[in-house]
């Protein structure tokens, strides 16, 4: 039983998922603390209000209700997912083109007819 959970921790994707989920995690933190300490008070004072979250509030009977609440986390998606593209995906993608092109594609299988033809004339050279 030991045996079958080590062998599963250490195969490469699951130590290499914790890399990427730890990395993730610090890469969100930087995001962050840039979408919050510089574009959100920008937007903000678009607004004439100290955040996001505090555009668009209303109260209907006694229930409040807060657009920009939404909006602030819509926000940050959008700037989170084009950070990770931008910074990370596009780069790794330009990384891989780049490796691929050194590589010669593998040939295709032979058809049947050359496997044939193969097998004819190895045949005729044994006799």
């Amino acid at each position: 039983m030991l045996k079958g959970f080590k062998d599963f921790v250490m195969r490469g994707n699951v130590i290499d998922l914790a890399v990427a989920v730890v990395l993730g995690a610090a890469f969100t933190a930087i995001v962050n603390a840039i979408v919050k300490g510089l574009i959100t008070p920008l937007i903000a004072a678009v607004f004439s209000k100290p955040d996001l979250k505090s555009v668009g509030n209303f109260t209907i009977n006694n229930a409040d209700f807060s657009l920009g609440l939404i909006l602030d986390a819509a926000f940050n998606f959008l700037i989170i997912a084009a950070a990770v593209y931008f910074v990370i995906v596009m780069p790794v993608n330009r990384l891989m083109a780049a490796l691929k092109k050194g590589e010669e594609p593998e040939p295709d299988a032979p058809s049947a007819e050359v496997l044939l033809l193969t097998e004819i004339r190895d045949s005729l050279r044994t006799r």
